[in-house]
């Protein structure tokens, strides 16, 4: 392994502060189970069960015993970290678009590819975004194992206090942002109608920036069109909603979840690997979902599919360059990314598929709770790939931070501050790409 390249990679990645895997390493430690049992590494709870029940499946089939373990999101990469630097990895994990090239470039990851084709996997038959985040130099190191869209998430019991009309499929920004000032007015000093946690990018601003008509990076990954006079618009609306909405340092202490869950906020947007959390919530019966609002740039006041965006991820399942099980846990992922296993995991609940067409029967996995906000805007909507570069962490943890960002989201009343910080940002990103090349 390049060690100390991969050391020096992670360190620079690390910094992101995100929440939002053939070669062999210097060290024989290997991964893998001493009773030959598959082990599993992913950071949420909420889909242990059902990915566990997927396994299960596996197993019967003649297979190893495979053993779904869930750590933390910060400890998920710290030790991961520390296995891809010489120490024991999981023979099976997640990897997470933030991070897949830098594995990829160090030999961490066990590479598909001979298995792919020698058991005549379909790549095209999943969303090609998705499939591309995780191949460099013409090799495939993770398939995928999900997708994911965004949507507007409201407390009815708010807007009926406020006397506001609940959101609706037809909602624009300004809508949204018209709704979040009355209800701030009209409800308690500390309830707000919206809470927006700006380090939260694919659930939160991006969607507005490639709503009005610009891009963080452009498909190409050669420039940005923050700065235009599209992407100004949509950055001022994320000004106004912070005027309005529950003030950062909150939001920061907090999350935009517990406040939301605690009654504090009306509205927020997240994305479909969060439905759970709300619909086991105490107060479920209480919350509602719509189609993230729009922006109606031709002014006809009609949602044309280009005007409603959502940023859209996806999960890759990875094994370990050193697992003492290659096979096994290449055929373990193959299993894990197939349609019958896909379509059983949007079944349960458990997240939307990486393969298209399945959406619908993940939106009838709660029963009770209408999402059907995150299928239809694949149809009602556009989706955009979460923006990236080679090394994207050289530019996204500073455009949140003093030289980005930060500045005017802190100081939202003052809109020249966001007006400069556009600028800035689009001199971040281009230099950050100009020093890739």
């Amino acid at each position: 392994m390049k060690f100390k390249k991969f050391v020096v990679a992670m360190l620079c990645v690390a910094m992101v502060g995100m929440f939002a895997a053939c070669g062999g390493g210097s060290s024989d430690s290997g991964s893998g189970d001493a009773s030959g049992a598959i082990t599993i590494n992913i950071w949420d709870a909420n889909q242990q069960e059902g990915i566990q029940e997927i396994c299960n499946d596996w197993t019967a089939q003649g297979n190893p015993e495979v053993k779904v373990e869930v750590i933390d999101w910060d400890n998920y990469w710290t030790l991961l970290e520390a296995g891809a630097s010489g120490g024991e990895l999981p023979d099976v994990f997640w990897m997470h678009s933030d991070y897949a090239q830098i594995y990829m470039e160090n030999d961490v990851l066990l590479d598909l590819t001979e298995y792919i084709e020698k058991d005549g996997i379909d790549l095209g038959q999943y969303y090609p975004d998705i499939t591309a985040i995780y191949q460099s130099d013409g090799k495939t190191y993770a398939l995928p194992k999900d997708h994911d869209t965004i949507a507007l998430l409201y407390n009815k019991a708010l807007f009926d206090e406020a006397g506001v009309d609940y959101p609706t499929d037809d909602w624009t920004y300004e809508d949204m942002y018209e709704a979040a000032k009355t209800i701030t007015e009209k409800t308690a000093d500390d309830t707000y109608g919206f809470a927006l946690n700006t380090s939260n990018d694919q659930d939160g601003w991006y969607n507005y920036v490639y709503a009005y008509g610009a891009n963080i990076v452009n498909t190409e990954k050669t420039d940005t069109a923050i700065d235009s006079a599209e992407g100004k618009a949509a950055m001022e609306m994320v000004r106004k909603l912070l005027t309005v909405g529950t003030p950062q340092a909150v939001v920061s202490e907090s999350g935009t979840d517990s406040l939301f869950q605690s009654g504090k906020v009306a509205m927020i947007t997240q994305g479909s690997w969060m439905i759970n959390a709300f619909y086991t919530a105490e107060n479920h019966d209480d919350y509602a979902w719509a189609q993230i609002p729009y922006c109606d740039r031709n002014g006809d006041g009609q949602c044309q599919k280009e005007e409603r965006q959502t940023c859209y991820n996806g999960l890759g399942w990875a094994a370990a360059a050193n697992t003492k099980n290659p096979d096994a846990a290449a055929s373990l992922i193959e299993y894990l990314c197939s349609k019958d296993a896909q379509v059983k995991q949007a079944q349960l609940g458990v997240t939307m598929a990486g393969i298209p067409g399945i959406s619908d029967e993940f939106a009838n996995a709660f029963e009770g709770m209408d999402v059907s906000a995150f299928t239809k805007v694949e149809e009602d909507g556009t989706l955009f790939a979460r923006p990236g570069t080679r090394n994207s962490g050289v530019w996204k943890n500073p455009m949140e931070q003093e030289q980005g960002f930060l500045p005017a989201w802190q100081n939202p009343s003052d809109a020249a501050l966001m007006e400069t910080a556009c600028d800035n940002v689009a001199k971040l990103i281009r230099d950050a790409i100009a020093n890739e090349k």
